[in-house]
């Protein structure tokens, strides 16, 4: 039984529609060390997990994956949306939901109906569904990492209160530093959710809350050594500097002064990582009144966000660095850490230097208030049955943040014992840094130094029918979405700041290369759009364990944070420059076969689909520094999704699968046109065999990516890589549940992105990589 996505819950093989669900006792055992780790699981999707908690991408069915975020897959917990739009900048919509001993399953629904049950989701929904107290009991349970600092406790109860009341609370507290080295520890905090349901003669009424307070870092681009041509690349760590154990942040850089857009100077805690909080409040209920089912769905939640992390966008022995930068004759020397005011010493670490884009953000608000209101209604037509449903969704999103950028000098050292360098030119008789800060902003990219607050109404109702006669199912949904976007942004432009307060500033200095802000001053945005999405399918159940069907849908996606700071909204009036622009669109035909018989599933699923999008893009200059530029294009992707899953008595296995060929059919620039978008393999596949005993349950994990390109210009290949996790849970007496887990078990090089369109010169490219080998341990009470 399916119930995200679509508008009446029924049986897999009586939906015209791709979906699956991943249970809450295979999440315990395949022990995710992320959300993003979790979805990797799921059929037909595709996560670049290198991020952390947060800041992952996440696409489906081979749609494009411009920049980071779920744009065309939506993210839901309880079947509402976190954020009406999951790809905002810095603040992601995977930064306040956590996976825990709460969720009863994960289900998934990809393409199909998810374009007219949901708005902004025309690729598909991935929603986490809690438990609600139904089954009585609870645990607890503690982790903690045998080869990183990580320590976890859990827990969760539900019962029964009497009265036809029930209840369910849980929730989780952690801390340390975490899979990567930080040198402190980056990662404290946890969340509480509870639910209440009073189950009613007619239906049932649930008021639930949630209590979301964490700090985890954000893990960029840091260096990695490669060699090799770029069809044929080896990625490699550099010596003192682990690509699946190291990161940028150190104890040797524990704040920076930031200008924000408001005005203030700030001065955060790199230890403080990324803090995020969440308090969420609403209702759910179910009622039958007459012959319609009503159902009704609220939710308010106040999120906020604040971090710090280091960015990685150019590393080099000091020459390189000194030439890439035109800087004569060069010296540098320690600003922090134990070494500070001594010479930078080669042989310390990997001897090379990184330019760092030290990157403040700051969500004073992602506020979202939704409602989704629908009846449905079964009507007898002979020995058919009629399904209706009619209902009306609404939203508000609330996005008010400041970004701010440094652009600074660190060297590439591991264990977090990196420190910042000051750099002078004319063998240091003219200092170029303060502190080890060169610029206020980004290089290359000051307009990054900004800020906005801005508000997100969508208003849509929608309808759907589904006949079934026999074997035979029909049908067909409408969905039609108006939006409104309002606000302002602020940009500044480069000026002086008396960051020491000595009461002077100097051309040429860092101070006098700072974006600064006016008060009060600020550009419009004022527009709207408005799209129907629409979706119609037939299912033929050919027998009891064996069904196939089609679908043909086309959705829409509004432009959000995507097209906020870019040349798409008009800087006088705020509103479009071409109406186009406000929503992206997504066409999607897809046919498949399922079967189910004797602990035996399989499921195939061809689709094709095309994309025209607006979106902004962080891509490298001639220079090799990072730049941001509007790219609108069209795409094209065709291929087949598989499942599988089989069980002969103690030993079961489920495998999936995704072929996907996917190309650029429109851009900005001819040159990309026929090329294959960034980051897309031609096959994603997923098998995991498990073999369970009377008191111990073991297995394995394996997924892999086959290769693919770095940029869209199709130039650095980014290599294959697999994964394999095994697992282990023994239950010596009753009621008692010791685990092992290991992830990445082999510690391959698992490289997600990088930011170099080829091999660098300087053999250093910035790159973004999975989680090397972790390995956990944990024991659970059951009560």
């Amino acid at each position: 039984m399916v119930t995200t996505g679509v508008a009446k819950g029924r049986d897999r093989l009586n939906s015209a529609t791709s979906t699956s669900s991943v249970k809450e006792n295979e999440i315990v055992r395949l022990t995710p060390r992320s959300l993003a780790d979790l979805f990797r699981n799921i059929p037909g999707i595709r996560v670049e997990a290198g991020a952390g908690d947060l800041g992952n991408g996440y696409t489906v069915r081979g749609l494009p994956l411009v920049a980071e975020g779920a744009k065309y897959l939506q993210l839901q917990e309880d079947g509402l949306p976190v954020l009406e739009f999951g790809d905002f900048n810095n603040a992601p919509a995977d930064a306040f939901l956590r996976a825990d001993l709460n969720v009863s399953q994960v289900e998934s629904i990809r393409g199909g109906s998810s374009s007219t049950f949901a708005s902004n989701a025309p690729g598909g929904v991935i929603n986490l569904i809690s438990k609600t107290g139904e089954v009585e009991g609870g645990s607890i349970m503690a982790s903690t990492g045998l080869n990183y600092g990580s320590y976890r406790l859990d827990g969760d109860y539900g019962a029964r209160l009497g009265g036809g009341w029930r209840f369910h609370i849980g929730g989780f507290y952690r801390e340390g530093e975490g899979p990567r080295r930080t040198g402190f520890t980056s990662y404290a905090g946890g969340q509480v959710k509870a639910n209440v349901t009073r189950e009613l003669p007619n239906g049932y009424l649930r008021f639930y809350a949630k209590f979301l307070d964490d700090r985890t870092p954000q893990y960029r681009n840091y260096p990695v050594g490669v060699t090799g041509t770029d069809s044929d690349p080896q990625f490699n760590s550099l010596p003192g500097f682990s690509v699946n154990r190291d990161s940028m942040f150190s104890r040797y850089v524990p704040s920076a002064r930031f200008l924000m857009p408001d005005g203030d100077v700030e001065q955060p805690q790199f230890g403080d990582s990324t803090h995020v909080r969440a308090l969420a409040g609403g209702f759910e209920g179910q009622f039958r009144v007459e012959e319609w089912t009503v159902t009704e769905r609220f939710r308010y939640a106040g999120m906020q966000l604040d971090g710090v992390l280091p960015i990685s966008v150019l590393a080099g022995t000091p020459r390189q660095i000194a030439g890439a930068l035109s800087i004569p004759a060069p010296s540098f020397t320690y600003a922090t850490g134990p070494f500070a005011g001594q010479p930078f010493d080669t042989t310390r670490g990997s001897g090379l230097i990184a330019l760092n884009g030290l990157f403040r953000a700051k969500v004073d608000s992602a506020d979202n208030v939704t409602n989704d209101l629908r009846a449905s209604r079964v009507w007898a037509l002979g020995d058919a049955n009629l399904t209706t449903t009619a209902g009306l969704y609404a939203s508000r999103q609330t996005l008010n943040q400041a970004n701010a950028l440094l652009t600074a000098f660190q060297d590439v050292r591991g264990d977090g014992r990196s420190a910042l360098i000051n750099v002078a030119a004319a063998s240091g008789l003219v200092p170029l840094t303060q502190n080890g800060i060169l610029l206020n902003y980004a290089l290359g990219t000051p307009q990054l130094n900004r800020g906005a607050e801005t508000d997100y109404r969508t208003i849509a109702p929608y309808g759907s029918f589904n006949y079934q006669t026999g074997p035979v199912a029909i049908g067909g949904s409408l969905r039609y979405d108006i939006a409104n976007v309002e606000g302002t942004i602020h940009e500044g432009r480069i000026g002086c700041y008396d960051f020491n307060g000595d009461g002077v500033t100097r051309a040429g200095t860092p101070e006098c290369q700072t974006v600064v802000f006016t008060p009060g001053a600020g550009r419009p945005v004022d527009y709207g759009y408005r799209y129907l999405s629409y979706s119609t399918g037939i299912n033929l159940r050919l027998s009891d364990p064996f069904a196939v069907f089609a679908r043909y849908s086309k959705g829409g996606r509004g432009g959000a944070g995507a097209i906020l700071y870019s040349s798409a909204i008009d800087r006088t009036s705020g509103d479009l420059v071409t109406g186009q622009s406000g929503y992206d669109r997504v066409r999607q035909a897809e046919a498949g076969v399922k079967y189910r018989h004797d602990g035996l599933t399989l499921n195939a699923t061809g689709f094709y689909a095309t994309t025209q999008e607006t979106n902004t893009q962080l891509v490298p200059n001639a220079q090799g520094i990072t730049t941001q530029q509007l790219v609108s294009r069209r795409y094209r992707a065709y291929g087949v999704e598989m499942e599988g899953a089989v069980r002969r008595g103690p030993f079961s296995l489920t495998a999936n699968g995704t072929l996907a060929d996917a190309s650029i059919t429109a851009a900005e620039s001819a040159a990309l046109v026929g090329n294959t978008p960034r980051h897309q393999p031609a096959f994603i596949y997923r098998m995991s065999p498990q073999y369970d005993g009377e008191r111990f349950s073991i297995g394995a994990n394996v997924i892999g990516v086959t290769r693919s390109y770095a940029q869209d210009v199709n130039r650095l290949r980014l290599p294959a890589y697999t994964t394999v996790g095994l697992y282990a849970q023994v239950r010596p007496v009753d009621r008692v549940e010791l685990g092992i887990s290991a992830t990445n078990l082999f510690d391959a090089n698992a490289i997600v992105g990088t930011l170099d369109a080829a091999i660098p010169a300087t053999g250093i490219a910035q790159a973004n990589t999975l989680y090397g080998r972790l390995i956990s341990t944990s024991v659970r009470l059951f009560f």
